[in-house]
């Protein structure tokens, strides 16, 4: 098997960690000797072992020596102290004599220190197998360490004509199973979810994984004045899935039948009549939360775009028409003026889900400065 090979069995298994190690990276190990794989391993949620450790665990479990042998993992070793030792000092100390590598960790405490340890060791190091696939599945670590602050991707579901809901406001359900299923795939993989105020009071939306053995994403309620009803689903379970609601309303009066219910309150800033969504993506970031899906609707939508905190758009559409002049469509606000201003994307991909379709991709950087004036 050639290097892209074992590369591309080491991200199947950094992906089995999807959901569960954020805020840190999704990596997966393979220890090679000849064409015999000796064991794998992957960073299985936040605070265990590395991949690489993992590996050399399941290697020593098994009874194998694995001096001389080469390792495959997609991201670089980390070689400063964490949760976790430095990975660097496990895979000297194992014997490993190769370690091929899938990308460099842009984390400032490695950032090519750990290839540069392992080479003054004597470790022969090849960079940049597969470098395209391992930066794309841990895109959100990569934003979060460069940035500071969430990947953030705007989510929504509309028929083929544009329309989030028919004119009376029912929207359920606009995609099929497959689609809906998949969403629900991005709900366990983020760390957040965010929705309007609005929203929770029209529709009442659970926002959990409901796959099995998901991982509920914290739910974002953004809420500028405070209106979310007691009795909203979000607030009743608040105590089994974190709940936080984003505020200007600074009263701690109206502060503490929340905070009895188990929801946190951030108090944020007020921009143009509302929580400034670009303080709400800091203190996201500060409490270490490294992807978030917008599932608002046209108002929530409108505003993320115009404070430029949106990275990543993913359209799912249905082949359907509701039609309806007055039928709402995904982005609301004022819009724009002439299509010279408009938000445009990159790196668009199409996937075919069941009868629907998904459109994603990123805002390319000058959309989203000019959105902001």
């Amino acid at each position: 098997m050639s290097d892209e090979a074992y590369m591309a069995r080491a991200l199947r298994l950094a992906a089995l960690g999807r959901g569960w190690t954020n805020p840190n990276p999704m990596v997966g190990a393979v220890i090679v000797s000849g064409t015999h794989v000796l064991a794998e391993g992957y960073h299985h949620r936040y605070g265990d072992l590395h991949a690489e450790r993992d590996a050399l665990k399941n290697a020593m479990r098994k009874g194998l020596d694995v001096c001389g042998a080469t390792m495959y993992v997609t991201l670089e070793p980390c070689c400063h102290f964490g949760r976790q030792p430095p990975c660097t000092d496990a895979i000297i100390e194992a014997g490993i004599t190769r370690v091929v590598i899938g990308s460099s960790d842009p984390n400032p405490k490695v950032a090519g220190q750990g290839i540069g340890i392992l080479r003054e060791a004597g470790i022969e190091v090849s960079e940049g197998v597969l470098a395209d696939k391992c930066l794309a599945l841990n895109e959100a670590f990569l934003t979060y360490i460069q940035t500071g602050r969430p990947l953030v991707t705007m989510k929504y579901a509309m028929t083929i004509d544009g329309k989030i809901a028919c004119v009376t406001g029912e929207s359920r359900w606009i995609t099929g199973e497959g689609a809906r299923r998949h969403v629900h795939e991005q709900r366990h993989a983020a760390a957040a979810i965010m929705v309007g105020v609005g929203t929770v009071i029209t529709d009442n939306p659970q926002l959990t994984s409901r796959i099995e053995g998901g991982n509920d994403p914290v739910r974002i309620v953004c809420d500028t004045h405070l209106r979310t009803p007691l009795d909203a689903r979000v607030v009743t379970s608040a105590r089994r899935v974190p709940t936080l609601i984003a505020t200007c309303e600074s009263d701690p009066d109206k502060h503490r039948p929340f905070t009895a219910a188990g929801c946190q309150i951030a108090t944020l800033p007020n921009r143009n009549g509302h929580v400034d969504l670009v303080s709400l993506v800091d203190e996201l970031g500060n409490r270490n939360l490294d992807s978030l899906i917008i599932e608002g609707g046209a108002t929530l939508n409108w505003s993320a775009l115009q404070a430029g905190i949106v990275d990543k758009v993913q359209a799912y559409i249905a082949p359907k028409i509701f039609g309806g002049m007055l039928a709402q469509g995904p982005v609301g606000g004022p819009g724009f003026t002439t299509p010279a201003d408009a938000i445009e994307l990159t790196d668009v991909r199409l996937t075919r889900i069941g009868d629907d379709h998904l459109i994603e991709g990123r805002i390319l950087p000058c959309s989203r400065e000019s959105s902001k004036r």
